[in-house]
């Protein structure tokens, strides 16, 4: 089992001036798990990971005072009423990567794209060529905190990288958008071309019966071929979805599909249609995740260029592979605006690539928390989509408690005036941003969050 050791000081230096960010250079990496951040960072506390999960540490929720945090060997809840004081409340072990997880009420939904021998959370591993493998979605019943209970499975199509949350407007059902990808025509339940996504509904009044009622083709043209090639010049095809976030509210969502970048119609959740279609056979080389902006008028999507398992963040890669693209939504089109990397050079042992993050709710302005792996947690004003600026930042040297090119955060979301960054090795962090363009958001209390599931900011705290 993984055992966390922290055998360095962790030492704060300043390197901006002013509030603005500056860029540093190769020679600046910090030394293995010292922390650099800007000034108006703040570094509330870590919460090391729990020995029961010995895994790493993935996706995050929220909800009310608990944050829930996944693992590829099952998660944790958290209680965060104080943040200063974060607590483990319990960890489920349930093996199963890699647990990417939404909430809803007393529903938490997990995704396995992992195959298992069965269901259970005793399940061991069983490559997919076996008919009877297991993959697909674990849903949890979490009214009890301190005891979780595993309630009901369904299985879907290639497993379930990711699942987005898109509750119907009588509150009766929720859907359940599962994005999977990578058949094969020797995995029985995973047969080419796999241009779908499964759609899971799960009755409110009674969780389990929860089915898969549809798995719409999106791409009825096969979707982008690809670019042949090895890393980093190779392009994905598609043949699925990575990641979908949808924005009930305004009927719509944005799909990161591997090779093709989409908008879909969802205002009838059970028929999701594509409205419009981009691609970036320059740069891009796998759609991996989307975000709208709380007008719902533009779309950050991002590239994992390496499956976040390279060292990108460096002269050789440059700017513009393995960053943010962001695009202007105009007359239901996407129009390209801009790319935007950490300019802060990583370690060649350090993995580094734009990942997931959420917005910072503060009414008129664009601001975006971000994770970049062992690139650290970003925020960054995209306001001027043609110009974003990355206003604030927090990073660890490289992570030496762990094999090479596996540390660092996959997920960086701001919660309720605190930013929470999930980190691979190193448990969970708390962050406080102090800075005149974010600070409004600090009166914005949100009710929980699924970070692909968008809900437009309340009206007031600003």
């Amino acid at each position: 089992m993984f055992s966390l050791r922290r055998a360095l000081t962790l030492v704060t230096a300043v390197v901006a001036m002013a509030g603005t960010v500056l860029p540093a250079q190769a020679a600046d990496v910090p030394a293995p798990g010292e922390i650099v951040m800007s000034p108006n960072i703040q570094h509330v506390t870590n919460v090391p990971k729990p020995e029961a999960l010995a895994d790493i540490h993935t996706d995050m929720a929220f909800q009310g005072d608990y944050a829930y945090v996944g693992n590829y060997y099952g998660f944790s809840i958290y209680d965060i009423k104080r943040p200063k004081r974060t607590s483990l409340v319990s960890s489920v072990v349930c093996p199963g990567g890699q647990m990417d997880m939404s909430v809803y009420g007393n529903l938490l939904f997990g995704s396995v794209d992992s195959s298992r021998n069965d269901d259970s959370c005793n399940s061991t591993a069983l490559t997919a060529d076996h008919k009877e493998a297991w993959e697909g979605v674990r849903i949890f019943d979490v009214s009890d905190k301190a005891n979780p209970k595993y309630i009901k499975s369904v299985e879907t199509n290639c497993g379930s990288h990711t699942n987005t949350l898109v509750p119907d407007r009588k509150g009766e059902n929720v859907y359940i958008y599962v994005s999977s990808y990578s058949p094969n025509a020797s995995f029985p339940d995973c047969q080419p071309p796999h241009d779908l996504i499964s759609i899971i509904k799960v009755p409110l009044r009674d969780p389990t019966a929860a089915t898969v009622i549809a798995t719409p083709n999106l791409f009825p043209d096969g979707g982008f071929g690809g670019v042949p090639g090895t890393y980093p010049n190779g392009k994905s095809a598609t043949t699925g979805c990575h990641d979908i976030t949808a924005y009930p509210e305004k009927g719509i969502a944005a799909g990161a599909c591997m090779g093709d970048g989409i908008l879909l119609d969802i205002r009838n959740p059970e028929q999701p249609k594509v409205t419009a279609t981009v691609r970036d056979e320059t740069n891009f080389a796998f759609w991996h995740s989307a975000t709208f902006n709380n007008d719902g008028t533009k779309v950050i999507f991002t590239d994992e260029l390496g499956g976040g398992t390279r060292a990108t963040c460096n002269e050789a890669i440059g700017p513009n592979r393995g960053a943010n693209a962001y695009y202007d939504i105009v007359n239901g089109q996407l129009q390209f605006r801009s790319y935007f990397k950490i300019a802060r050079h990583q370690a060649d042992t350090e993995n580094c690539v734009a990942h997931n993050g959420s917005l910072i709710p503060v009414k008129g302005r664009d601001i975006m928390v971000q994770a970049w792996y062992q690139g650290g947690i970003s925020v960054v004003d995209f306001t001027d989509s043609a110009h974003p600026q990355e206003i604030a930042f927090f990073e660890r040297g490289p992570d030496n408690t762990a094999p090479a090119l596996s540390g660092g955060f996959w997920s960086a979301y701001y919660y309720n005036g605190y930013i929470y960054g999930s980190d691979f090795n190193l448990g969970l962090d708390v962050l406080k941003i102090n800075d005149w363009r974010t600070n409004r958001a600090n009166g914005v209390k949100m009710r929980s969050l699924n970070a692909q599931t968008q809900t437009s900011y309340p009206e007031h705290g600003h």
